[in-house]
């Protein structure tokens, strides 16, 4: 059997404010209850498992490669909730589109202050 990954784990605010966020800006189905967690399923069979935590979130980067449609969604997802992007992950570009190597990228905050990025490949 080749490994793979299966799941991780999203610690949140709030996991239902935070799945809901990811699934609407990905274009995905609801999240699906799992005991504490509510999994957002990706089409790799990788579910992103969000958890509730007390306290401070370490911050965490979750990067998703999407097609021109799923990103064209995406992006008015994010302008849609008047989000601040960027074109790069230090933050360098706001407001910007990367287009460097020949596809679309942005890097943009979910509500528990997670790093994430979309893009497609040229």
């Amino acid at each position: 059997m080749a490994i793979q990954l299966n799941h991780t784990i999203v610690f949140s605010h709030d996991k239902q404010v935070s799945a809901d966020f990811l699934c609407e800006v990905l274009g995905r189905p609801p999240a699906e209850p799992f005991g504490p967690f509510l999994g957002v399923a990706l089409d790799n069979g990788v579910t992103l498992d969000f958890m509730d935590a007390q306290g401070e979130i370490a911050m965490q980067h979750y990067a998703f490669l999407v097609s021109d449609a799923e990103f064209d969604h995406g992006f008015a997802r994010v302008r849609a909730h008047r989000l601040t992007y960027w074109a790069d992950p230090y933050r360098r570009r706001p407001g910007e589109v990367n287009t460097d190597d020949g596809g679309r990228r942005i890097y943009f905050e979910d509500p528990s202050k997670h790093f994430l990025e979309i893009f497609t490949r040229g």
